[in-house]
């Protein structure tokens, strides 16, 4: 893998706003928390990391973003700055599931491969559903695709071995069945996705070719209808 692949990830699919910048294998992120000020607020903080790293827009190799499933607002806000930055810089744009960027939270914590089952509440009794092989060395590949279901309706593969919980989902545990909760050994309830974490991941997923030209830009919704989330 090229040693100084620079690239920009942009993550507003949970409320919160993360941007990252990586730079030859180091990352710089900063972060907002106001809500509902994703539009003004993304491109200063875009502006603060390059002139912290010394770079332009033009430096760059690609873009990255969350591409969800998440908050239908974030996804749009974000999906539109990634498709405008890469229509006018001609550059890849690399998709990078929320729930994805969830599990790399837990590969810090690992000593051998885990599989990691990551759950966000998606409101109206649903939950957005992940499962993924997660290691020490952060590579995390999904078990498989990620989904919108009942609680009641998640399942772990196999029947032996404990996973990992990731996400506030697991907050619903009323819900969810017992033979579920007794295969977890531990949860992580609070992680939430991060563009730090996108930018890493992003950053294999573009040297295997797996990005999209500015015109292929599209958000993850998992829900045919989601005007409802617009206040998530």
């Amino acid at each position: 893998m090229p040693a100084m692949t620079r690239l920009l990830a942009v993550d507003t699919s949970a409320g919160r706003g993360s941007v990252a910048l990586l730079d030859g294998g180091s990352v710089l992120t900063d972060y907002s928390d106001e809500a509902r000020s994703h539009t003004r607020r993304l491109e200063p903080m875009i502006n603060g990391l390059l002139a912290q790293a010394g770079l332009r827009l033009g430096d760059l190799d690609a873009l990255a973003f969350g591409a969800g499933p998440g908050s239908f607002t974030g996804l749009r806000v974000t999906a539109g700055l990634v498709q405008g930055l890469a229509f006018g810089l001609q550059l890849p744009v690399v998709p990078v599931s929320s729930l994805r960027a969830m599990a790399h939270a837990v590969h810090g914590q690992l000593e051998v491969p885990a599989d990691v089952a990551v759950a966000r509440d998606a409101r109206m009794g649903e939950l957005y559903w992940g499962l993924y092989r997660v290691t020490p060395e952060a590579a995390v590949d999904p078990l498989l695709a990620d989904s919108l279901v009942s609680p009641a309706a998640v399942a772990l593969p196999g029947d032996t071995g404990g996973y990992l919980g990731v996400g506030d989902g697991w907050l619903l545990r009323d819900a969810i069945p017992e033979t579920v909760l007794a295969r977890v050994a531990a949860v992580m309830p609070d992680v939430m996705p991060e563009a730090d974490a996108i930018a890493r991941l992003a950053e294999t997923l573009f040297h295997q070719g797996e990005w999209v030209g500015a015109e292929a830009v599209q958000p993850v919704y998992l829900r045919d209808d989601v005007a409802w989330q617009t206040s998530a």
